[in-house]
């Protein structure tokens, strides 16, 4: 029998409400005036009141956005989750998302939101339906109007019932996962109830039919804590350059005094972050050096854990506009970053040209093929320059697949979250018998070897035991 997995939105996928982000954004752009405030403070009243019901003061809500454009919604979403909501998604959701996608379970999200509220994060978390409040619009306005019913309740299991019915699923097959009383119409219809964070009745509900509850306090705001370990490790790296700057001075040797400081600073900047790493295939990091090590970019945090398990001798493929960032200026002085103008294609061949002729002298290069932090569960387009260095100096490319960097921090995110990444190492490639006729077929291999890495994450009893390693 077919099996799904349905998830609420708020407060079950997110540690929050997405609304919030967007209203922010209008208060910022002045859009919204002390009429609006009234209007809202009114509605909250007579909700908190039991005058109206939720789909009531939905539907309200909806009218404020009367006149607006639904491809500017649209954008807008993207840009908001990728600027704060990405970094509210529950990594253990996120995992359950993923363990139903392995076991070919339709995973569906379903929610009162609109549409431009969830559809960045269902691309994010690879979920291929989305059950949503769907908007009136006329010629691309919106009207201030539902097309359809308020997906609230009664209302959210009544599309759940069809969506079910339209694919030949059981209600007996479905795992259901949401935090809100309203959420009872829904779980009391399927096989698998899973309330997360359940609020008092459904609490209650769960006890009294021992339904297996997931309590999840991982995200939310960052805690001062850790916006205190972030300035503490941005504190650290003063004295961790004073200590490279006098091993330069005392030995002459620049190669020791930049191991030391990129090896000091991720290990700092790691464990003050708490951030753990589960590592696959840690072998292939020393079997073949020097190498170009690529790695698929979500967040700053994603480069610090790759020097750090590449840990010495090697130099860095950086975007010109890191050459202004006081850290990577400094650093720059003590080991060999090229700062490469995307902008300019022939500039940039030329900025690469050093660290190939470093690759020849032994010196390995950590270069992000996608050229810039990707946001969604997709990986961005390839770039050709690593590969190309790689083919000059005759040495191997080394895979370094990251799995879920947003854990711990999202794409704009500057401060680290605790948590553990799942990394897995592949085996060099060698580039013998590689051209520039078959270039652009190579490079698709590789990136073909990331996405079935992602899909299909290796069992860590395929891997030697002794290459894995937890930091």
């Amino acid at each position: 029998m077919r099996t799904a997995a349905v998830f609420d939105f708020d407060g079950t996928i997110l540690a929050g409400y997405s609304i919030l982000p967007f209203l922010r954004e209008r208060v910022r752009a002045r859009e919204l005036g002390p009429a609006h405030f009234l209007r809202t403070a009114k509605s909250l009243a007579e909700s908190a009141l039991g005058r109206i019901d939720n789909r009531e003061l939905i539907a309200r809500g909806m009218l404020e956005w009367q006149g607006k454009r639904v491809a500017e919604l649209d954008a807008l979403g993207e840009r908001l989750y990728t600027a704060h909501l990405q970094e509210l998604v529950y990594p253990e959701i996120r995992a359950k998302i993923a363990e139903h996608r392995r076991k070919g379970h339709v995973v569906v999200i379903a929610t009162s939101a609109a549409p431009f509220q969830v559809a960045a994060a269902a691309r994010d978390l690879g979920v291929e339906h989305v059950l949503s409040t769907q908007l009136e619009a006329k010629r691309g306005i919106l009207t201030g109007r539902a097309k359809g019913q308020i997906l609230w309740g009664e209302a959210k299991a009544g599309a759940v019932r069809r969506f079910a019915a339209r694919r030949r699923i059981e209600l007996a097959h479905v795992y259901f996962y949401a935090d809100g009383d309203e959420e009872l119409a829904l779980m009391r219809l399927v096989g698998f109830a899973r309330p997360v964070n359940p609020r008092p009745a459904l609490a209650r509900e769960a006890v009294a039919r021992q339904w297996p509850v997931l309590h999840l306090s991982s995200r939310g705001r960052p805690g001062a804590d850790a916006y205190l370990r972030s300035g503490l490790a941005t504190a650290s790296a003063v004295p961790i350059f004073l200590g490279a700057a006098a091993i330069r001075l005392l030995t002459g040797e620049r190669r020791e005094s930049a191991n030391f400081l990129v090896s000091t600073l991720t290990e700092v900047a790691l464990a003050l972050g708490r951030v753990q790493l589960d590592v696959i295939g840690a072998e292939h990091l020393w079997s073949h050096r020097p190498a170009v090590f690529i790695w698929n970019h979500r967040n700053i945090f994603d480069a610090q854990i790759v020097g750090h398990l590449v840990n010495r001798d090697f130099g860095a493929v950086a975007k010109q506009e890191l050459s202004k960032v006081p850290l990577f200026a400094a650093a720059s002085r003590f080991f060999p970053i090229a700062f490469v103008d995307r902008k300019d294609t022939r500039a940039a061949i030329e900025a690469l040209a050093p660290a190939t002729q470093m690759l020849r002298e032994g010196i390995s290069m950590l270069v992000a093929p996608e050229g810039t932090r990707t946001a969604g569960a997709g990986l961005g387009e390839f770039k050709k320059g690593a590969f190309r260095m790689a083919m000059a100096a005759g040495v191997p490319i080394v895979p370094i697949v990251i799995r879920n960097a947003e854990d711990i921090g999202s794409r704009a995110s500057g401060t680290a979250r605790p948590g553990t990444v799942d990394v897995a190492v592949l085996p060099p490639v060698p580039v013998r018998g590689w051209n520039a006729r078959n270039l652009e077929g190579k490079i698709g291999q590789v990136r073909r070897s990331f996405e079935q890495t992602l899909e299909h994450w290796p069992r860590k009893q395929e891997s030697d035991p002794a290459a894995r390693t937890r930091r």
